[in-house]
């Protein structure tokens, strides 16, 4: 027998003698993942299976097998579509106007919180910011028509106490709903996100300020010299991620804010899917998935480039 061959065998051997070692000494640990993975695989993995309903013309009364085979003609159908151009373009306006104007925010934030002296004052400013993200998104889409209603919300009361006349509906004006739509997204969850890099400052050697202060840097050179290289890679990570869903817009909130004024600007990728697939009555399941797989195929194509992207320029990366 070859004497490769057999070193082969004993070198798999021994790895998995080593493997079912680890596997019994971390036991507690597996079985803490079987949780999670059977989450991954029941809900993320066994729904791929109706993927194949996207290049089908599927009707319940044939399922998912028996369905004629129509190969791409939903994804023609769709970029072919006179709606094409403005969901896209809906959809991309919200997602890079929420990752220009307010990805940096929490970043700001957490360099402010931790430069902060006063613990009590900075505990508050936390327990401020963090609130409102656990509220759902029925409830703060209420909160907005309660506030910004032109007749008896609080916004239509100053208003008409300044001016002597009612305001307008901003609400169903087309051209504000994505700076309502991404600032009231703003005020929910900058606190939150900023919670991971509030950790990821916390990890910063106290000897670096230490040094800085002695050759006489001020508080705001040390943010700016120690603090935020110490989280770059943290925050080039979480802007890889953000990037990989550039096209997920929040369906929930786009579809509770819109209504027959605004959806030149609020129709977008996610509730045209809804549209289409459900609320239309026409049960075209085959044009909804179509459109959702297009979705997804983008984030994904967006994601490993960006990844490749960072990986070039500062060898930080995902993979």
């Amino acid at each position: 027998m070859d004497p490769g061959l057999i070193n082969k065998n004993e070198e798999r051997r021994l790895r998995f003698i080593r493997t079912k070692k680890n596997t019994l000494a971390n036991w507690e640990l597996y079985i803490f993942l079987i949780i999670p993975v059977a989450y991954i695989i029941i809900f993320r993995y066994i729904p791929m299976y109706g993927v194949q309903i996207a290049f089908k013309q599927f009707t319940f009364a044939k399922g998912i097998w028996g369905s004629a085979w129509v190969g791409l003609d939903q994804f023609k159908k769709f970029f072919t579509s006179p709606v094409f151009w403005q969901l896209l373009r809906n959809t991309l306006t919200l997602s890079l106007y929420s990752l220009f104007a307010v990805f940096p925010i929490p970043i700001i934030l957490a360099l402010a919180l931790n430069s902060m002296r006063n613990a009590h004052y900075k505990k508050f400013i936390q327990m401020v910011t963090y609130l409102p993200h656990f509220i759902s998104v029925v409830v703060l889409v209420g909160m907005m028509y309660t506030l910004l209603n032109p007749r008896i919300g609080m916004y239509g009361i100053l208003y008409k106490l300044v001016t002597g006349t009612y305001p307008r509906d901003v609400l169903s004006s087309a051209k504000l709903f994505p700076h309502i739509f991404v600032w009231s997204g703003a005020w929910q969850n900058v606190g939150y996100n900023s919670i991971i890099f509030l950790a990821a400052l916390s990890a910063v050697d106290p000897e670096l300020h230490e040094a800085a202060m002695i050759d006489g840097a001020s508080r705001f050179r040390r943010v700016l010299h120690v603090d935020l290289p110490a989280i770059l890679p943290t925050v080039v990570i979480l802007l890889i991620l953000r990037c990989g869903s550039i096209m997920g817009v929040s369906y929930e909130k786009a579809f509770l804010m819109q209504n027959d004024l605004n959806r030149q600007t609020s129709q977008i990728i996610s509730t045209y899917v809804y549209q289409v697939g459900l609320q239309s009555g026409t049960g075209n399941y085959s044009y909804a998935a179509a459109i959702g797989l297009f979705d997804s195929v983008i984030n994904l194509i967006l994601l490993v480039l960006v990844n490749q992207i960072s990986r070039k320029i500062n060898d930080t990366s995902l993979w």
